[in-house]
């Protein structure tokens, strides 16, 4: 059964979880997957009216908002899933990992064509992560907290930044995911350009402290420094 599927992997990658019944009873993340199975039932059996009012149902219950018409694999993990927005075209594969605040996003208004990404097997999403836009996300993908991916990432990538960028591919499928993503093996783009920007405006200060130097000078050697204050209100 998929659902117990689901209960299972969670408790397995969790290291918080005490049992599957827990994780049945008291997980918001595996309860949204719930109202999202019965809400798709309904989607594909052309009733969306009655699929949203589930999905909103759900979104109350969970703060997890699924579009009914969302395809989700198996044993998806939905680790504090306040915030996290999946949108209709959205496919997720199986064994993936999304922390809360993420967003599977659409560009464009086009009915009928995929808006949303699509994202393979054992992939890891950060917390605050935004994915947007029809691009497709390979598997065993690594996507740091808080990156914005608008393009395709292949296999076994690690993606970090705003905008995201692929800064290292392993070749190996990620073993676990209760390992926390390692930034520090390579420089995050958005932080690099700050620094870049921090050593220009220090170069800027650099340079104007030394022009009023010269400028202080060259008053002193003209004699505009010497001037008793009388002579210079006359």
């Amino acid at each position: 059964m998929s659902l117990l599927y689901d209960a299972r992997q969670i408790a397995k990658r969790d290291p918080a979880a005490r049992s599957v019944v827990g994780v049945i009873f008291l997980y918001s993340g595996f309860h949204a997957i719930v109202y999202h199975r019965i809400g798709h039932f309904f989607y594909k059996h052309k009733l969306p009216s009655i699929a949203r009012w589930i999905s909103q149902i759900g979104r109350h219950k969970t703060g997890v908002e699924i579009h009914p018409g969302a395809r989700i694999g198996r044993g998806l993990f939905i680790d504090h899933g306040m915030g996290i927005v999946i949108g209709e075209t959205a496919v997720i594969g199986d064994n993936c990992t999304i922390y809360h605040g993420v967003t599977l996003g659409g560009r464009g208004h086009s009915k009928g064509e995929r808006r949303h990404p699509v994202i393979g097997d054992n992939v890891l999403v950060g917390a605050g992560a935004k994915l947007l836009g029809p691009i497709t996300v390979g598997n065993d993908v690594s996507i740091g907290a808080n990156a914005v991916v608008l393009h395709d990432i292949p296999d076994y990538a690690t993606v970090v930044g705003v905008p995201g960028k692929v800064v290292r591919i392993d070749g190996k499928p990620t073993a676990s995911h209760a390992v926390e993503l390692d930034h520090s093996l390579s420089d995050d783009p958005l932080e690099t350009e700050m620094q870049q920007l921090v050593n220009m405006v220090n170069s800027m200060q650099g340079t104007i402290m030394e022009l009023k130097t010269e400028l202080n000078s060259l008053k002193k050697d003209k004699g505009y420094g010497d001037k008793p204050a009388e002579a210079e209100r006359c």
